[in-house]
């Protein structure tokens, strides 16, 4: 699995997103922004001086990556929810696809709020609701079932998005912006499918039986061909201020 590419395709799915919101929450006027979990630097990539940028994550062969990617980013491998910085350092601290992989989401967006400034802002760019995912054809909503099944093999919370909102009002960061990113439902290109298939064959592997696995990719294929074919999981955003 080349991850580097799936953050990318991930990054791709919030760019607009993350430039209104960004704008909004002072990045041009930022001395210091923060990505928790910046796996490879795909977001980080795309932010660039005079602002000072870090990122954390805690698998460093993803960190070493993010330096060729990001090479103007201050890297630090550490633990989302003990974040090595002294507190109200950062101008701007966010996460992107990170709370629903975390034992302890409130604990995380806690220590976010701990180590950004008053007045500062919170971002979490992107948290999926997967146990609200919405399938067409009916017979493939099975595919969205065995997906949440096995993000919770993995350790993650597949319908964490849904409940974003009211962990940032737990944390106490006082919500400035929610909601769901807009997206062209059912709409999808070729990459993007065999980019999410071979994740999905990734995940399956070993619990689900190969043929069924193959047997859904080609009735998923025939109804995306016949325009038949709707895929949609809410992913919810939330920017808050310190």
């Amino acid at each position: 699995m080349d991850w580097h590419s799936r953050f990318l395709q991930q990054a791709s799915w919030t760019r607009d997103l993350r430039l209104y919101l960004f704008e909004r929450a002072g990045l041009p006027r930022a001395q210091r922004v923060l990505e928790v979990g910046c796996g490879t630097g795909a977001v980080l990539s795309g932010i660039n001086p005079p602002v000072a940028v870090h990122g954390l994550d805690l698998d460093r062969g993803r960190l070493a990556e993010a330096g060729g990617y990001a090479p103007q980013a201050r890297l630090v491998c550490g633990e989302a929810l003990d974040l090595p910085y002294p507190a109200a350092v950062f101008d701007i601290t966010f996460c992107h696809f990170l709370l629903l992989w975390l034992p302890h989401p409130l604990e995380a967006l806690i220590e976010m709020k701990r180590v950004t400034r008053p007045g500062g802002s919170i971002l979490a760019l992107a948290e999926p609701d997967h146990e609200s995912r919405v399938d067409e054809p009916e017979e493939l909503a099975l595919l969205g079932r065995w997906q949440a099944e096995s993000l919770r093999r993995q350790g993650a919370d597949p319908g964490l998005g849904g409940r974003l909102a009211n962990l940032f009002s737990q944390a106490g960061i006082q919500p400035i912006e929610t909601g769901i990113i807009r997206g062209e439902d059912g709409k999808s290109l070729p990459g993007d499918r065999a980019q999410e298939w071979a994740v999905l064959e990734s995940d399956l592997a070993g619990w689900v039986p190969t043929h069924e696995i193959r047997r859904l990719k080609k009735l998923d294929e025939q109804a995306w061909q016949k325009g038949e074919r709707i895929l949609f999981v809410p992913t919810h955003f939330a920017w808050g201020k310190v």
